[in-house]
């Protein structure tokens, strides 16, 4: 049976080759440029570890949600183009433009705040976000005209430089995305007209990425799938090409053999039904393991798979290992690649009723990273 490295108790191990595998396939599929998307931290997988192995598999830019995300991925020298979409209102984009940061533009004034950032010589990169049906951020259809013209009147004066006109689909069904990409096609239309004719023309994240080649363009977002998750419901990532790169594992710090109708952690929601061994996993809900999945989160053990038995506390949770062999040290694997015989983050995603961009983000800095490469 694996163990962790002595005195580890906790890790996700993070395989950046199955990074670079999966950005080069999905380059292949879409035949298009990539933009990474390596925002929150590369979906908790570490944002530097994962843009360096999405360019190496292909993807030409990375995509972060906010410029603090960006400027981090400067600092640890990563200086391929990078946009950041998600700003706060009133913010200064100065100290992004002066490390070329290229911003997503979804208002009049955030097209003027870029504009106030530009110095002489060094336009700001924009990208203006189209408003075409999520009813999120985006520069409304009302506002397309005014925010086009004014942005093709900064561009000849040498403020900005439009790099891009993007939007997001909502994965509702295929009727809404066509529709959504009418919208977003009647924008391009609109901003030619006035002048803008912007090397990229992005809608598409991994689900239309994969799915919907019609919304491909010349360039898509990919997120989820750069980690090797699967954004659709009952197809697999082995399906679709997919390598998991995160496996979440823990040490088990405690054996004890017990009697059957013993009650286990907190309000006793868990009983055991014969004498058994329970093993206690030092993980919980402050590192990101939910605690929805209460009674129902499956690990392995050896080769043994078994649940959570009763709550999920902060710091812990108990598994009912049966009569499996089961000794302090030993490796028990919470997720990981499921063609391993491992459970996969959509197995936690079922257990906690939620999805597994949630499982694998919400994994916290309490966890080591360690990164491997298969």
């Amino acid at each position: 049976m694996t163990q962790l490295p002595a005195g580890v108790m906790r890790e996700a191990l993070i395989d950046v080759g199955a990074i670079t595998a999966n950005a080069r396939h999905l380059r292949r599929l879409t035949g298009t440029e990539v933009i990474a998307v390596v925002k929150a931290d590369g979906y908790g997988h570490g944002a530097a570890r994962s843009a360096i192995a999405a360019l190496e598999g292909g993807a030409t830019r990375l995509g972060v949600a906010d410029v603090s995300e960006a400027l981090a991925l400067r600092r640890a020298g990563i200086m391929a183009p990078i946009v950041a979409w998600l700003h706060a209102p009133g913010v200064s984009f100065a100290e992004a433009a002066s490390m070329g940061i290229e911003l997503g533009i979804s208002s009049f004034d955030q097209l003027l705040q870029a504009a106030a950032a530009a110095s002489v010589d060094h336009p700001v990169g924009v990208h203006l976000k189209l408003e075409t049906g999520l009813s999120r951020n985006g520069i409304a259809p009302a506002d397309w005209s005014v925010v086009f013209a004014e942005a093709a009147r900064l561009g000849r004066i040498g403020k900005l430089r439009v790099v891009g006109l993007f939007s997001h689909l909502s994965n509702a069904s295929r009727e809404d995305d066509l529709a959504a990409l009418a919208a977003f096609e009647s924008g391009v239309i609109a901003a030619a007209g006035l002048g803008l004719n912007p090397p990229l023309r992005h809608i598409a994240a991994t689900h239309a990425a994969i799915d919907l080649p019609e919304a491909r363009l010349n360039c898509v977002r990919i997120g989820i799938g750069l980690y090797g998750l699967s954004p659709f419901a009952g197809r697999s990532s082995a399906e679709l090409g997919l390598r998991p790169a995160m496996t979440l594992r823990g040490a088990v710090a405690a054996v004890r053999r017990v009697p059957a109708g013993q009650g286990v952690s907190y309000g006793y929601d868990y009983r055991t039904e014969a004498p058994t061994t329970l093993a206690l996993v030092p993980l919980g809900y402050a590192d990101g393991v939910p605690r929805a999945a209460s009674g129902r989160g499956p690990v392995t053990i050896g080769r043994s798979r078994v649940s959570v038995a009763g709550r999920i506390a902060m710091d812990q949770f108990v598994v009912d290992a049966g009569e499996t062999p089961v000794a302090v040290g030993d490796e028990v694997v919470l997720f990981g690649d499921p063609t391993l015989g491992v459970p996969g983050a959509d197995d936690w995603a079922d257990a906690a009723g939620t999805i597994n961009y949630e499982i694998v983000t919400r994994i916290g800095p309490r966890v080591p990273r360690r990164q491997v490469s298969s």
